[in-house]
């Protein structure tokens, strides 16, 4: 498993994780879309926009593997914002290829693109 260095652990002050320590033993845990609603809490509007911020400063519009991002906050963007780099695709690997969608990323979050 990949583990990208100098990506933030987490959400300053909160316990919104942002990555993953080591891999899990029981398997990688697999990427899905999640929906995400207008009626969310503001703290998790702010941890998807911190962390769509730090994708895009650390990988900008070039594919990345999946690493040691945590799974649960990569599947909020994941399927908009954030979508599979290769053909097929395995959501359960470590060393999938994932791309920002930048055109999708700047409507959803322009105040990380501003």
């Amino acid at each position: 498993m990949m583990k990208h260095r100098g990506f933030p652990g987490r959400l300053p002050g909160t316990d919104f994780q942002f990555t993953i320590r080591r891999p899990n033993p029981k398997g990688v845990t697999r990427l899905v879309r999640r929906d995400r609603f207008g009626d969310r809490r503001p703290p998790d509007k702010r941890a998807d926009a911190r962390f769509m911020r730090a994708l895009w400063e650390h990988f900008g519009d070039q594919p990345f593997e999946r690493g040691n991002l945590d799974a649960g906050r990569l599947s909020w963007l994941f399927g908009r914002e954030v979508v599979p780099a290769e053909d097929p695709f395995d959501p359960e690997s470590y060393e999938a290829l994932l791309v920002i969608d930048v055109a999708t990323a700047r409507a959803s979050f322009p105040e990380v693109f501003g």
